[in-house]
């Protein structure tokens, strides 16, 4: 196995403060002691890669080629969905260590033209015990073409059994970004965002709503054991959106109805 390809490990002492940073950026009147259980998908906030401005590419993150993802000669980076297995409570307030790997990586042609698949597996462990496995899949393609029509967004159902709404602000994705240390300038940087990544505006980290549905879910259901999720249409920052469930599915509805992200879930034993 070649060095890029080997396993890295990284490890956190988990600090309390930061998650009740990111619970306060979203409005929400609760706080996480030492000793806490974290909400599903809070390891998240730790884990940090940091890499010096040498090593990062052009949209702010760690150039490709030069950490766990390869290059694979396409410059655009979407996170396309994940899959999630909470096994046991990750608790606030002590060390875990995060075990990453390139779980495979391939090239293919779409229509809109070449795409690269990555996908990165996560175990993240502590006290000797397995809490969490994640894979994330990721998806790298050209630039756009200004001239090229966009693609058409599928449409979200509308057979909720409950529903919330939520909205996002540059200053809520700025506060995400700087606490998941995602340099990711489609995110707050307005003017790249639109002129060389082509969006309308600044893009609500796909990650982001994940966790907003996670959140809603942990609140109305038993506690989360799974969840798979997946991208489906760029939800922008001056957008409200609709957080969605019927039976284990959920997803979030886009304010003309598009369908921005679709998961299934799973509860208990």
């Amino acid at each position: 196995m070649s060095d890029q390809n080997a396993p890295r490990s990284q490890s956190d002492a988990m600090d309390p403060a930061r998650a009740n940073a990111l619970l306060v950026s979203l409005g929400l009147n609760r706080q996480v002691s030492p000793g806490d259980a974290l909400p599903p998908f809070f390891h998240h906030l730790y884990f940090w890669d940091a890499q010096p401005p040498a090593l990062l590419g052009r949209d702010g993150h760690p150039r490709l080629g030069t950490g766990l993802v390869p290059d694979m000669g396409l410059p655009r980076r979407m996170w396309a969905g994940g899959r999630l297995r909470f096994a046991s409570p990750l608790c606030a307030g002590r060390p875990a260590e995060r075990v990453s790997r390139v779980a495979s990586a391939q090239r293919k042609t779409g229509r809109t033209g070449p795409l690269a698949f990555v996908t990165l597996s996560h175990e993240v462990w502590q006290d000797g015990v397995l809490c969490v496995s994640e894979e994330q899949d990721l998806v790298y393609r050209e630039d756009p073409d200004p001239a090229a029509p966009k693609p058409a967004a599928p449409s979200a159902p509308d057979d909720q059994e409950a529903m919330q709404p939520v909205s996002f602000d540059s200053t809520v994705l700025f506060r995400y970004s700087a606490l998941t240390f995602n340099g990711h300038r489609i995110h707050y940087d307005i003017e790249y965002a639109r002129q060389v990544e082509g969006y309308a505006g600044l893009v609500v980290h796909g990650p982001l709503l994940a966790q907003w549905l996670m959140l809603w879910l942990d609140t109305t259901q038993a506690p989360l054991t799974g969840f798979d999720f997946r991208a489906t249409a760029p939800l922008m920052h001056f957008e409200a959106a609709t957080l969605c469930r019927a039976g284990d599915s959920a997803w979030v509805r886009g304010p003309d109805g598009r369908l921005c992200l679709s998961a299934k879930f799973r509860t208990g034993a």
